[in-house]
């Protein structure tokens, strides 16, 4: 990527972070009832919600406090929570690490599966064993994920006792009781974006196999193992590099549902937790560290294309 070309694409990309971070802002503005009515006593005087609206930011036009909010974020002051007063950043530092475990864990499982199965399943369309995973993989779609975090807790918790039913054991509590704490939200969001993964690999295999280059190698007699995993499984990644991407901005933050259902401390129970006591700034909060987070991987999924194939770097 020359330097001219990487200059325009990191001005696309700080275009796209200013319009994330205004869609953001007017995120308080777009809310329907009063900011300030889950702070202020019944019968509140003009001065005490002009004093409450100066002390929260919410005063003044709309673009000034943009501007405010946004220098502010820009060095790390996300303002205050409207019901603990602590730091609306501290709040999401305290809570990010978790979610950042389980979703990388999750995603990590999910390639660990998802490579074998899907690239045997794309050298082997049409067989058993190709029929049998496309099954396994149109039924595990079919479960919501809270569904299959209660299956998993009633089998492996309940009825098995061999894992803990909910709650969260920090690494300082030791790494057995740590990772016996994630074993199950972990597989409960794997398995949803294995199977996702299982078919995007196995259709692009699939096709990939039959390209000149790959014909080419098993006339030379290239071992088999090496034409799967050397030559065809490079190329035949760009889809799920993609959808790679996207899952794991999407993990960041949308873990609400299994980080309630086992009781983690992680960002979707404090969103949860914010929205339903109504804590917008610190809702507006998270939804910028998330917004920024999805916009940064996917950035950072579009320059891995070239490593995969350098036709995308000549293009």
């Amino acid at each position: 990527m020359t330097g001219r070309v990487l200059a325009g694409y990191l001005a696309k990309l700080l275009a796209v972070l200013v319009l994330v971070s205004i869609l953001t802002f007017l995120l308080l503005e777009l809310i329907p009832g009063d900011p300030l009515a889950t702070l202020l006593p019944e019968g509140a005087t003009p001065e005490m919600r002009a004093a409450a609206a100066e002390r929260f930011g919410l005063d003044g036009p709309v673009y000034e406090r943009y501007l405010e909010w946004l220098g502010a974020a820009l060095q790390g002051d996300l303002g205050r929570s409207m019901q603990s007063q602590i730091p609306v950043a501290d709040a999401i530092l305290e809570r990010l690490p978790v979610t950042l475990e389980l979703a990388g864990l999750s995603i990590l499982v999910a390639l660990l599966v998802a490579l074998p199965i899907g690239v045997y399943a794309g050298y082997r369309p049409g067989s058993l064993a190709d029929r049998i995973i496309t099954v396994i993989c149109s039924v595990t779609l079919s479960i919501p994920s809270f569904l299959l975090g209660v299956l998993l807790v009633f089998v492996f918790a309940v009825t098995m006792h061999a894992l803990p039913v909910t709650g969260w054991t920090p690494l300082s509590g030791g790494l057995g009781p740590h990772l016996r704490s994630l074993v199950l939200p972990v597989v409960t969001l794997a398995a949803i974006e294995a199977v996702a993964f299982i078919r995007l690999l196995r259709n692009d295999m699939s096709a990939t196999l039959q390209q000149d280059f790959v014909l080419s190698a098993r006339a030379r007699g290239v071992p088999t193992r090496r034409i799967l995993f050397v030559h065809a499984l490079r190329p035949s990644a760009f889809s799920l590099l993609t959808v790679l991407g996207v899952a794991m901005g999407r993990l960041i933050g949308g873990t609400v549902i299994v980080e309630s259902l086992f009781a983690l401390p992680g960002l979707g129970s404090l969103v949860l937790s914010a929205i339903n006591s109504r804590d917008y700034l610190l809702v507006q909060g998270i939804v910028l560290v998330v917004a920024v987070g999805y916009v940064l991987i996917n950035a950072l999924v579009d320059m891995a294309y070239p490593l995969l194939d350098p036709r995308v770097r000549t293009s």
